[in-house]
């Protein structure tokens, strides 16, 4: 079909003029040209004949089902989606359906789900058609915010658990997540068909770390499509229908969003009461815009309109929303004239890490400026405040959940949006108490959050600093134990538990500084357990530290760019590092140039840029040391001299390579 249909517009292209069915053919047209056009628009015409909408007004609300998939990292939720839309016939089965609903570039080639997607299955089970949305949500512990978002449209999940692995640390955040939101847990046991699959054990561990009888659990193998048909039967049977009331005015709240250049925003939307169709006009409770509905329908898992949504159903709405500010996730929409009380919508993400993101060159700001603002809209967790830098030029301060997601935003930027950017290294936003009234009244806060170093307080000004901590779950086997307690001690960590799951897996709980995490200890993690042990973390507030700030020196002058906030005791070693990245990366000059790391006026590490030196004593051939001294000594007091008014630039590849994340 796809071949025939660009032959068509090829020949259409090579015809002269447009074409209509039904209009008279000119005279000048040959014969074959006038066939091609009418072959085309023919073809055109039957390929965009579109499917017939369906009536949602059949499915009472005691016949729908809203639920969602959640894991951890790599087992098996996308692969239980496919065998799902396959089994419901919403896609039809072919050996090329893999990761159906991970649409993003990002997605396939890290194969991994970055974004929540929606998909509306139609499925008969004795004698009655259900409907049945299914929200296939990431595992990795940077997206769990849009796990808790996709949570607020369901009923009930699916814990999916790899037969083979067992229960890892996402798998007991996810858990809790759906748990706090009193939703009816259904456990998958996924790639049975392994030869190192252990069903029975994971069974085992669900009872003790969940608490869920081990009955209740459905073996199965997506890959394969082995008993998967249960787990259809177990979501109609165990997971209830929505509370919701279709008399009542219309209440929606928008749980997901993206922007379509043609049409706007594109709102995901779950409805709580009421029923929406094209043409009402409905209201947005957070911009209080009154907008006219152009469009609704379903994900099946493409976009597919119909005439009506009703409550208790999740689908899609196109409004007119050309901003990408007017489409707040978590807002509640209404129909004009029936005011209604805003959904409680969701707890805002808190950034865990902090980097400055700039244009590589400073006439593409304004580009880089509208594709971070479409890309924000897709993905709500990201924080954006302006800054500027006097090496890099104007950028932003941007805040993520986790190394991941900045990777996969720079990411998405560089492939949706063709934007190259120059990222700094990331940083976790600290807090200074300030000590005197006068400052307090300055700053109209007690405590201030510090998200650019260069911004960071002097020491007589506060009375003590407060660093982010978080709660860290690690599981894996118990051989690794004495090795990954090391590595959380030179961590700076505070160990608070100690389970073992099973026979020979472990689960540690430890108190992680945010800062000594963010970089590089998922790496150093998996390294020493041999990619065996999982990580997953959450907030847990802050706590005093002893930080300094530090300023990297040349020849005397601070540079501002390079600024970082360092404990007190890891001051030396990140100071020597980062004077031997910039001795690397320095242009030499014709005098010497000091790379100094200082603390206030204390200097802890030094590196030096040689200069360039003319050889001053070639022409003297033989002759009094004496003579060769004197040359000797007026050369380093030229140097002595032009080392006082030099001026050194730092190239902005200098500054790249040395604040650029080397990870």
């Amino acid at each position: 079909m796809g071949r025939d249909w660009w032959r068509g517009v090829m020949l259409v292209r090579w015809a002269i003029g447009a074409a209509r069915p039904g209009l008279p053919r000119a005279r000048s047209a040959p014969t074959l040209r006038t066939a091609a056009k009418s072959w085309t628009i023919d073809r055109l015409y039957s390929s965009a004949e579109l499917k017939e909408k369906p009536d949602m007004s059949k499915f009472l609300v005691e016949d729908i089902r809203n639920f969602s998939i959640i894991a951890h990292v790599d087992h098996g939720k996308s692969t239980l989606a496919d065998r799902l839309l396959e089994l419901t016939g919403t896609i039809d089965k072919t050996k090329n359906n893999k990761q159906v609903l991970d649409k993003l570039q990002v997605e396939r080639e890290r194969g991994i789900t970055v974004k929540a997607q929606t998909a509306s299955l139609f499925y008969s089970f004795q004698g009655k058609q259900y409907l049945l949305n299914l929200i296939d949500t990431p595992g990795h512990v940077d997206f769990s915010y849009e796990v808790s978002r996709s949570l607020s449209a369901c009923q009930g999940v699916l814990l999916v658990i790899d037969a083979n692995e067992g229960i890892q640390a996402q798998t007991v955040a996810n858990f809790f997540l759906a748990f706090e939101a009193q939703l009816s847990v259904i456990p998958v046991i996924n790639k049975i068909d392994l030869k190192s699959a252990d069903p029975d054990k994971v069974e085992r561990q669900i009872e003790k770390v969940f608490d869920i009888p081990s009955d209740e659990c459905i073996k199965i193998s997506a890959k394969l499509g082995t008993n998967v048909e249960s787990v259809l039967q177990a979501v109609i049977e165990r997971i209830p229908p929505p509370k919701v009331h279709r008399k009542n005015p219309l209440k929606a709240l928008v749980f997901d969003s993206t922007f379509d250049q043609y049409r706007g925003v594109i709102a995901n939307v779950a409805l709580f009461d009421g029923v929406v169709s094209k043409g009402d006009k409905i209201v947005s409770a957070h911009t209080q815009k009154m907008y006219e509905v152009n469009e609704v329908g379903v994900l099946n898992p493409n976009e597919q309109s119909t005439h009506k949504l009703y409550a208790g159903q999740v689908g899609y709405l196109i409004a007119g929303m050309k901003d990408v500010t007017e489409a707040q996730i978590g807002d509640t929409l209404y129909l004009h004239n029936h005011p209604v009380e805003p959904l409680p919508g969701f707890k805002s993400a808190k950034p865990m890490v902090f980097a400055g993101m700039y244009p590589v060159d400073q006439s593409e700001y304004n580009n880089l400026k509208s594709a971070i603002e479409k890309l924000t809209l897709n993905d709500s967790s990201v924080t954006v405040h302006r800054d500027s830098s006097l090496a890099l030029g104007a950028g932003w301060r941007l805040g993520f959940l986790g190394l991941l997601h900045m990777e996969v935003f720079n990411q998405r930027l560089e492939q949706e949006y063709n934007a190259s950017v120059i990222l700094t290294t990331p940083t976790v936003p600290y807090k200074a108490v300030l000590s005197s009234a006068k400052l307090i009244k300055e700053y109209r806060q007690k405590e201030i959050t510090i998200i650019n170093p260069a911004q960071f307080p002097d020491k007589s000004k506060v009375t003590e600093y407060l660093e982010p901590i978080v709660l860290g779950t690690i599981i894996t086997p118990d051989e690794y134990t004495g090795k990954i307690m090391m590595l959380c001690q030179a961590r700076r960590a505070i160990q608070q538990n100690m389970v073992f799951i099973d026979q020979n897996r472990v689960m540690l709980k430890y108190i992680f500084p945010l800062n000594e995490i963010v970089v590089d200890f998922y790496d150093s993690l998996k390294s020493l357990s041999s990619g065996y042990a999982s990580f997953d973390y959450e907030d847990a507030g802050y706590q005093t530290a002893e930080l300094v700030k530090m300023d990297i020196l040349l020849n005397g002058n601070s540079i501002e760019e390079l600024v970082t906030i360092v404990h007190r005791d890891k001051a030396h070693t990140v100071g020597k590092t980062i004077c031997e990245r910039l001795k690397d990366t320095l242009p030499r000059q014709l005098f010497e140039i000091a790379i100094q790391a200082a603390i206030g006026s204390k200097i802890i590490a030094r590196e030096t840029v040689k200069p360039y030196r003319k050889n001053v004593l070639a022409k003297c051939y033989g002759g009094d040391i004496t003579r060769k001294m004197k040359l000797l000594k007026r050369q380093a007091e030229g140097k002595k001299r032009l080392r006082k008014i030099g001026n050194i630039e730092v190239p902005k590849d200098a500054f790249i390579k040395v604040l650029k994340n080397t990870n």
